[in-house]
């Protein structure tokens, strides 16, 4: 199974990475999986918010030191 595509937010601050995110997925096929790779801590708390309120499914978050790799699959 190939790996989802990556968007890379490395660098950006809030509100970039959420941005560029929704317009990501907007390119997405409906049930598509999307990586979002982000520096900026204020992610664990915003991503989560983004997709309760947008439909979009956060499938996990994980953390290698300062990184953050969240994994999210597109509802609607």
């Amino acid at each position: 199974m190939d790996e989802p595509p990556l968007l890379d937010t490395l660098g950006l601050l809030c509100p970039l990475p959420i941005i560029k995110t929704a317009t990501r997925v907007k390119d997405l096929a409906i049930g598509a999986e999307l990586i979002v790779l982000s520096d900026d801590a204020g992610i664990l708390e915003d991503m989560p918010a983004w997709c309760r309120s947008n439909g979009q499914e956060l499938l996990s978050i994980d953390q290698a030191g300062k990184i953050y790799r969240l994994r999210l699959r597109r509802r609607k």
